[in-house]
């Protein structure tokens, strides 16, 4: 079963800066798209950023686009999220999900994950 560990949440002022990573164990990284997702509360999850298995494609969510960056490591197994410019609506639980991605389609990006970590909060200060 795969696991994933999220880590780097914290309390940041509007503007600020913080670095999330995903530690992926127990399957084979590369093997994997992966994703960053939000909840806040009251609200729907949502998705904020998607990396392809080759790490070729990404996708961001509208409101998060310039301001954020995902990345992966397949040497280290993790993926991170470089969230810039944050604001006080970036507020949430964030998620990292994975989903394994045949090499055929390696440059895709699913639209469902089945592996889930357990969440780490961020919170923006104003």
């Amino acid at each position: 079963q795969v696991q994933l560990v999220e880590s780097g949440g914290g309390l940041v002022q509007v503007g600020g800066s913080l670095r999330l990573s995903c530690v992926v164990s127990r399957g084979t990284f590369s093997f994997y798209a992966m994703a960053w997702f939000r909840q806040a509360p009251g609200k729907e999850r949502e998705l904020v950023a998607a990396i392809s298995r080759s790490g070729s494609r990404t996708s961001y969510a509208d409101s998060v686009k310039v301001r954020f960056t995902i990345s992966r490591d397949n040497a280290k197994n993790t993926v991170n999220l470089q969230m810039n410019s944050l604001k006080p609506e970036d507020t949430a639980v964030y998620y990292c999900a994975a989903e394994y991605t045949p090499l055929a389609t390696g440059s895709l990006i699913p639209s469902t994950y089945n592996y889930w970590g357990q969440g780490t909060q961020v919170t923006v200060s104003s």
